[in-house]
């Protein structure tokens, strides 16, 4: 299928670039229709600040004045008016308004206590916001609401939401994890007929990952080591997959949710682009945040450490951790000469030069040499280094780990190299099918730097909200909070 006729079937019509005729992302004839109602602008947060500071110290006077009801009448005002929100008025703020509370909290007897937990339940205030503000932890509230006669039912947590949105989906509309995979495909001009019609299945990157909700497991090692940043923040551990790719778009989403259903920023790539078809690359960052201990894996690990520790692994939980690193930094590719009519096959893993994860490579080097008897060399390309495995010994590490492969489009390649060397497809229908996996290097592709439509195509439940048409969403800020895909989302535009 060609791209353009790919993009028309699939609902976008990609334009990275400036148009010539200042027409955005978006032809004249997709625009929606002019409104003859005028939006109300939206105020930003300098706007909301001077009023907000202004019913802080009209709640501080009532306070001196010992003036309960008035410091009541401030609170409410405080919070109708989102001054304790610090996503929309800043931290500093929002933590006077907390400080309010608080001090309203301690000079108030059990009565008025209990009064200022229904004004606050009233006015829908989380019970999070409330444990934090009066410093209490969640028994300790709970024992006061009782002692109020208060039923304060706790929020349904993101996931509960979540898992009812895709019951619904399933029930509903047929959904499941195999339709959204083939809609991502169909995005990036995989026809996943085609390929089924060979025995291959395109979706068989689903298999398995349900094993990966046990962070123990070595592939998460192997993530780590590559694209997964794990860092400790405020006594919790963070992971987060980070990608402007249109693949790694719903693959990074799919394994974090694995483990928690993650959430989602989406800022404009602030290093220059490095295509120059490409106008601004727009980053989806996916997060999740973890318990101090649940990460089992050392965060930093030396080479020494690094190999004592595969070292202690089976050869299978060894090729599930080298799966793990090619899902993440690595490459499958066959090549095929017309003129010479030779073929090889490459896999490698690719590390910066002068960065922390360089030395995994020699350690990979050698424990693979060491228990498979496949030998790999370290080449050097112009910013990154690689670690090459090329031909037979390519092909023999893709029988190893491949059952550990979860990367759409790396496992679907591995799948079709392993198909032609086992003879169940002659090499023009591997080069016919490998043909629309490929990235076109230097020039508009889908796959490349298409995340954000990417997620909004393959993800059944994909909306936005506050945001009016696509123009807004990647052409710069609204003043509006965008909901993606059940998470929450604030632009952060640069």
């Amino acid at each position: 299928m060609h791209q353009s006729e790919c993009l028309a079937k699939g609902g976008f019509k990609i334009n990275n670039g400036p148009s010539t005729k200042d027409k955005g992302p978006m032809d004249r004839k997709e625009d929606p229709e002019p409104s003859n109602e005028a939006s109300l602008p939206q105020p930003t947060q300098a706007g909301r600040i001077k009023p907000c500071t202004e019913l802080i110290e009209q709640a501080m006077r009532c306070l001196e004045n010992n003036d309960k009801k008035c410091t009541m009448r401030k609170i409410e005002e405080l919070i109708k008016a989102n001054c304790h929100d610090g996503r929309l008025i800043g931290k500093v703020v929002a933590d006077k308004v907390k400080d309010v509370v608080h001090e309203l909290w301690l000079i108030s007897d059990s009565d008025e206590v209990c009064g200022l937990l229904i004004k606050l339940r009233s006015l829908n205030i989380s019970k999070g916001w409330i444990r934090k503000t009066l410093g209490l932890n969640s028994k300790d509230l709970n024992k006061q609401l009782v002692k109020c006669g208060i039923n304060w039912e706790s929020r349904a947590t993101k996931h509960e939401v979540v898992k009812k949105i895709e019951d619904l989906l399933r029930e509903k509309f047929g959904w499941d994890e195999i339709k959204m995979c083939e809609a991502l495909l169909k995005y990036i001009c995989v026809d996943v007929n085609e390929f089924r019609k060979y025995s291959v299945e395109p979706c068989s990157w689903l298999v398995g990952l349900e094993t990966l909700s046990d962070l123990r497991r070595p592939y998460w090692l192997g993530m780590a080591k590559s694209d997964l940043m794990v860092g400790k923040l405020d006594n919790k551990i963070r992971l987060i997959l980070k990608t402007t790719n249109a693949i790694d778009a719903i693959f990074f989403v799919k394994i974090l949710n694995i483990i928690k259903t993650p959430s989602l920023v989406i800022d404009r790539e602030s290093r220059a682009p490095t295509a120059k078809y490409v106008f601004a690359p727009i980053n989806l960052s996916y997060f999740i945040y973890l318990g101090i201990n649940a990460w089992p894996w050392s965060i930093e690990l030396s080479a020494y450490e690094l190999k004592k520790v595969l070292n202690s692994f089976s050869d299978e939980e060894f090729a599930e951790f080298v799966a793990g690193e090619i899902d993440g930094d690595g490459a499958v590719i066959y090549y095929y000469n017309d003129e010479s009519e030779s073929e090889s096959v490459f896999v490698y893993i690719t590390a910066c030069k002068d960065c922390p994860k360089r030395y995994t490579l020699e350690v990979l080097k050698e424990i693979i040499a060491k228990r498979f008897g496949i030998i790999g060399t370290i080449n050097q390309l112009e910013t990154d280094d690689a670690l090459v495995f090329c031909g037979k010994n390519a092909v023999k590490l893709l029988r190893r780990i491949i059952k550990y492969m979860h990367h759409p489009i790396r496992r679907l390649r591995a799948e079709l190299i392993l198909a032609y060397y086992d003879g169940k497809i002659s090499r023009e229908e591997l080069m016919k099918l490998y043909k629309p996996t490929k990235y076109k290097r230097g020039a508009p592709d889908v796959k490349r730097n298409n995340a954000l439509e990417a997620l909004a195509q393959a993800a059944p439940q994909t909306h936005t909200h506050g945001v009016n048409d696509r123009n807004k969403v990647l052409g710069g800020p609204t003043g509006n909070h965008v909901i993606i895909n059940f998470y929450y989302v604030r632009p952060q535009w640069t």
